[in-house]
């Protein structure tokens, strides 16, 4: 699997390379200082993941996830030194799956890479299938969309999932959607649940704290309560 990193500091390069070779030694890891190095590299290669520092000179790494947006379909990552929720608000409408703050902890870079570990052993429907959720889980995500979006049919990337994945489709999604909403629920103390709701996708909040409490036994606000004083 090609992964991109792309940050104007070398030792934070060399260092987020080292961490994710030590877990993932079969990766292969493209490196570059600024945007239009990073543009080269993925007009040259299928980069499947891309780690993109936000505050970088001349283009910003938001500027650049939006052109990689446009033009491949690849996961991207954003890192960032602040936790800022308008950095996150921008991310998630041009389809960034996840954000990791610096200095990078090794177990927060684990969990994220987590997702991609069992990647090697999928199909390449169900790969794009779980691109697609990644990157549009805010969205209201159909079956009958992601048949269309990888153009095969919706009865067969049913049994897929199941087959390969282990659960269905939705599922799937509203796993996702729920882990998404835990991580915000402790970056962002001050947003509201209601706002959590919508960005993860769900259709209202009394749902949203309904699937929450049968996952967690919490309720999202004493779940945020219980992680900030924990």
């Amino acid at each position: 699997m090609n992964i991109l990193l792309v940050d104007d500091e070398p030792l934070e390069l060399e260092q987020l390379e080292y961490l994710i070779l030590q877990k993932f030694p079969t990766w292969k890891i493209f490196k570059a200082q600024d945007a239009s190095i990073a543009l080269q590299i993925a007009k040259e290669h299928d980069i499947f993941l891309a780690f993109l520092d936000i505050q970088m000179p001349g283009k910003t790494g938001l500027e650049l996830a939006k052109e990689f947006s446009g033009l491949y379909s690849m996961d991207i990552i954003m890192v960032t030194a602040y936790q800022n929720f308008e950095y996150v608000q921008t991310s998630l409408r041009i389809g960034v799956v996840d954000y990791i703050t610096k200095p990078i902890i090794e177990e927060e870079l684990i969990a994220i890479l987590g997702r991609y570990e069992r990647l090697g052993r999928y199909s390449e429907p169900i790969v794009n299938a779980l691109k697609i959720i990644h990157q549009e889980y805010s969205e209201k995500l159909t079956l009958n969309y992601l048949a269309s979006k990888i153009h095969i049919n919706s009865a067969y990337l049913s049994r897929k999932f199941n087959e390969e994945v282990g659960m269905g489709f939705s599922e799937y999604l509203n796993d996702f959607r729920l882990k998404e909403a835990q991580k915000m629920l402790i970056d962002f103390p001050n947003l509201s649940i209601s706002s959590i709701s919508e960005r993860c996708g769900f259709n209202s909040q009394h749902y949203f704290s309904q699937i929450f409490r049968k996952v967690t036994g919490l309720s999202p606000r004493d779940y945020r309560l219980r992680e900030t004083f924990h």
